[in-house]
């Protein structure tokens, strides 16, 4: 039995990872997903405290992070340490100190998100694949449930730069779903920054090819990865 602990990605709570928590409490797992705090006040800081909350005093743990949830994921384990058997970064990765979620894709990005925010708040995107067939491949027939229970996310945690002081980290995997494998482990090699938190001693990469969302367009396969990698 392995005890995990899911962190989703921005706009979603615990429920995003509902399709894959299932499938491993059918199979003997312990599973706690995380719901962040949605409201305009929170921080990445705050974001941080709710998944060591999560781990709590366990130990053995594997901690499972998408998309941005790799953020608070990074700065939890600066204080969870040994208590973490391995990391899993869906879609994410372990950032260097001083990342902020909101310039990944530049400045022209970063303000064209800036100027859609309301009362602090980023609304969520469509999830419609007609929109962006990469970032929302897989999710035909899902857009409108998903959007139904998306919430607008708070713009201070996506602006909010990671600090982080050791690059020591957990066994570590990658599951990349709309980055091609080969092109995981070239950025890698290149020292990308999206990467730089690796403890290249021991991490593996993953090809779990679909849209940027795989809990929700492939869960069961993503099940099946996480159990192999928590066993």
């Amino acid at each position: 039995m392995t005890e995990f602990v899911l962190v989703p990605g921005m706009w979603l709570g615990g429920w995003a990872w509902d399709s894959v928590a299932a499938p491993l409490r059918s199979a003997g797992h312990e599973v706690t997903a995380v719901s962040p705090d949605l409201a305009a006040t929170a921080t990445l800081d705050s974001h941080t405290a709710q998944v060591v909350a999560a781990v709590g005093d366990r130990s053995g743990v594997v901690l499972v992070a998408h998309s941005y949830g790799g953020f608070p994921a990074r700065a939890a384990v600066e204080v969870l340490g040994g208590r973490l058997a391995r990391v899993v970064y869906v879609e994410s990765g372990p950032m260097p100190d001083g990342s902020v979620q909101a310039d990944f894709e530049g400045p022209s990005a970063r303000a064209a998100a800036e100027a859609t925010v309301v009362d602090g708040l980023l609304p969520p995107p469509s999830f419609d694949p007609a929109d962006n067939p990469v970032l929302f491949g897989g999710l035909d027939g899902l857009s409108a449930t998903i959007r139904a229970r998306a919430l607008p996310h708070p713009w201070s945690t996506a602006t909010g730069a990671l600090r982080v002081r050791s690059l020591e980290q957990p066994p570590t995997d990658l599951v990349c779903s709309t980055f091609p494998e080969a092109a995981v482990h070239e950025m890698i090699a290149a020292g990308h920054p999206y990467f730089a938190g690796l403890d290249r001693r021991d991490y593996r990469v993953h090809a779990l090819p679909t849209g940027h969302w795989p809990m929700f367009s492939r869960p069961s396969d993503l099940a099946s990865l996480l159990a192999t990698l928590g066993s």
